[in-house]
């Protein structure tokens, strides 16, 4: 494993194998030193000794974060690696893993520690799926796990049962939208509406998601795009 720099002396990405009801794709965690030289894990995934070794050279980790309830897996791992650290959960996760220790739940306010520099809204509406979506000011970068996910004929390491699901069963393949779990499981549009309408009040310029291809060029209108289902729906 070796992290890949992404924006200079801010942000890092790693992408990793997971499997998932018989199918088979990459996710990807993201590691931000924040203005203090202070390092978020974001979405960890497991963490053997000669990558701690690199996310160590980029600064001290000081929290880690699970922002989503299907994103804790590799929590263990990275709390492991960096026992100092602090650790963030989606709110649901402390019901599904009550043995995962953690120092806070995440919402709509973050805590001080970098609250000068990334913003966040947990995102609210659905029966299955929360998500804590995060807009770091500094790189214009939005960070999100379930929310977007972007499967094309170009992304590495998908595997042919996904590409059928995704292709002809929920007509995802090359156009970004949301998990499957969050378009079955929408259950307050109104209270979602809201949630989606607040991440596009921010500035953001490039998506990073943890499945399929980064969006980095007209963000914005394709994160609408995504979220049209809700967002025009009364």
């Amino acid at each position: 494993m070796a992290l890949t720099p992404y924006i200079p002396d801010r942000l890092w990405l790693q992408p990793y194998p997971i499997r998932y009801a018989g199918t088979g794709f990459d996710a990807r965690m993201s590691v931000l030193r924040l203005n203090s030289g202070e390092v978020m894990l974001h979405s960890p995934c497991e963490i053997p000794p000669t990558l701690a070794e690199e996310i160590a050279a980029i600064g001290p980790v000081a929290h880690i974060v699970a922002p989503g309830n299907y994103h804790y897996l590799h929590v263990p791992s990275a709390q492991a690696a960096f026992p100092e650290a602090k650790t963030w959960l989606c709110p649901g996760i402390e019901t599904k893993r009550p043995d995962i220790r953690h120092d806070g739940l995440l919402g709509d306010s973050p805590p001080p520690a970098w609250a000068d520099e990334v913003e966040q809204v947990l995102v609210r509406g659905s029966r299955w799926m929360w998500e804590v979506a995060m807009y770091d000011r500094v790189s214009r970068t939005l960070l999100l796990v379930d929310l977007i996910e972007n499967f094309t004929d170009a992304t590495p390491h998908a595997s042919a049962m996904l590409k059928f699901w995704f292709k002809w069963v929920f007509g995802m393949w090359n156009r970004p939208r949301p998990a499957p779990e969050y378009r079955m499981g929408w259950r307050d549009r109104a209270a979602a509406a809201d949630s989606l309408g607040r991440i596009l009040d921010w500035p953001f310029e490039r998506i990073v998601l943890s499945h399929g291809d980064l969006i980095e060029s007209e963000a914005h209108d394709r994160a609408r795009a995504a979220w049209r289902g809700v967002l025009e729906r009364p």
